[in-house]
């Protein structure tokens, strides 16, 4: 008997995993998003009633994922597997004991490297020549349970945060589509992450992106390239000006930024404080 899913998200990596889920031929028997007053300036936001609508398919909307109301409805809809996909809020105990078999999660690193937060700027400032996405079930850690399945993404020396975003989305998808069947018919392998060798990513500010001029330019352009769009960019205090960079070139010559080695080009910046 396949199992009953319900879906927890609230930005476009969930809404991508949630349309794919319905393109290979499955079912959602619940949706849940946050209440459409809150998050609204958060990062890739959307809105889950189109798809709902769509699908016909029971819509909640939540304050947060430990309501009250989100354990009746996991009840009352006897679901058996939560994706919780692209949602900030921690699911306790409760909430990941409610389903009958847990719940699912995914995590833009191949763990158990790099848990915790900020994945994709921490993968190109690192220089990682290959990151990817990890599903696994979710337990009371930090990215620390059983592995469903990993997909690996390439990284060059010119991939930018925008372009492995989109990598990472069309990752989630590929996952969805693989591992899908097994778990609607519940035919996963689990496998134990080895914590000997776990690495823990800590979490970034707008203010960590700042450019100094004792960097390299080899620092420069990794950092530039990992907070560039959809994070809030690099910047450079010039006096009372800031400038906030987008994209650039490093030069061993000239620049309007000069760094310990080199310079820095500026090709898509804004001033900012005129």
């Amino acid at each position: 008997m396949k199992k009953k899913i319900a879906f927890a998200t609230c930005v476009q990596l969930g809404l991508s995993c949630i349309e794919e889920i319905y393109r290979v031929g499955g079912n959602l028997d619940l949706l849940i998003t946050l209440h459409d007053e809150k998050a609204r300036n958060k990062s890739g936001r959307i809105y889950l009633d189109e798809v709902a609508t769509k699908h016909d398919a029971p819509l909640l909307k939540i304050n947060n994922i430990n309501d009250q109301n989100v354990l009746q409805a996991l009840k009352d809809h006897q679901i058996d597997w939560l994706f919780i996909i692209g949602w900030s809020q921690i699911a306790k105990k409760e909430v990941l004991e409610a389903p009958t078999y847990g719940c699912i999660g995914m995590h833009p690193t191949l763990l158990p490297t790099g848990r915790g937060r900020a994945a994709i700027p921490w993968a190109i400032i690192k220089g990682l020549d290959e990151t990817g996405v990890t599903m696994f079930k979710l337990d009371q850690g930090v990215d620390t349970g059983d592995i469903i399945g990993q997909g690996v993404i390439e990284l060059d020396q010119t991939t930018t945060a925008t372009e492995l975003y989109q990598k990472v989305d069309d990752m989630h998808i590929t996952l969805i589509a693989k591992y899908w069947e097994d778990i609607v018919n519940n035919n996963i392998t689990l496998t134990k992450q080895n914590n000997i060798v776990a690495t823990e990513w800590p979490g970034r500010k707008p203010e960590d992106g700042e450019i100094l001029s004792n960097m390299t330019v080899d620092e420069a352009d990794k950092l530039i390239r990992a907070v560039t769009h959809p994070y809030p960019g690099a910047f450079y205090k010039d006096g009372d000006k800031t400038i906030r960079i987008w994209s650039g070139k490093t030069s061993d010559t000239d620049g309007e930024i000069e760094l310990s080695d080199g310079y820095l080009k500026l090709i898509d910046y804004e001033i900012e404080g005129l």
